[in-house]
């Protein structure tokens, strides 16, 4: 049951973060509206079809919903093991990131982004009703913040409320940055 929750629980918060109503997904899914709110509340697990439909729509890889598995009963939702966090995004995109909170289902998330050398964020990012804050534990990074730009250093933090941004790692060796983003975006 408790897998079926943390499953359950990491839909309704990945859905509630890119503002999709349960009715919008069943469409997409070609399931029923009561369906999808038993798996969110964790009565009924949804099959590996559902899962990788839901895991395509929300551009994450279906392993996503299962990287509690292997943890001790005790220890999920509550205690993320370094070895059983995933990477998301690539090398080649610049950027790639690790959810490092236990669970979606929170009023925040934390991630670590390694940025790599030379990556960019290819523009602006639209502000999203969120708020972020971070700190550089390693490289350096310019940080666009609105129309301030800044290079952070080592052990430098920044904070922000709906407003656009963009990066760029000019140096030669990653910058990685501890994420913290209110409400959960992934």
């Amino acid at each position: 049951m408790i897998l079926n929750t943390l499953v359950g629980n990491d839909i309704r918060a990945l859905r509630k973060s890119r503002g999709i109503t349960i009715k919008e997904l069943t469409t997409v899914l070609g399931r029923s509206v009561g369906w999808l709110s038993q798996v969110e509340r964790g009565q009924t697990m949804p099959s590996i079809n559902d899962l990788s439909a839901i895991a395509q729509h929300f551009g994450v890889s279906i392993s996503f919903f299962f990287r509690s598995e292997n943890q001790r009963p005790e220890e999920r939702g509550l205690i993320m093991r370094a070895a059983d966090r995933m990477t998301l995004g690539t090398t080649e995109t610049g950027l790639t990131e690790e959810l490092l909170s236990p669970t979606l289902g929170g009023s925040f998330e934390m991630i670590k982004s390694t940025f790599a050398p030379g990556g960019d964020s290819g523009g602006m990012k639209t502000a999203r009703a969120s708020e972020d804050g971070g700190i550089l534990i390693a490289g350096r990074l310019t940080l666009r913040i609105d129309d301030l730009e800044v290079l952070l250093e080592t052990g430098d933090s920044f904070q922000f409320q709906q407003k656009s941004y963009g990066w760029k790692n000019e140096g030669s060796v990653p910058a990685v940055i501890i994420w913290v983003v209110s409400p959960p975006i992934y």
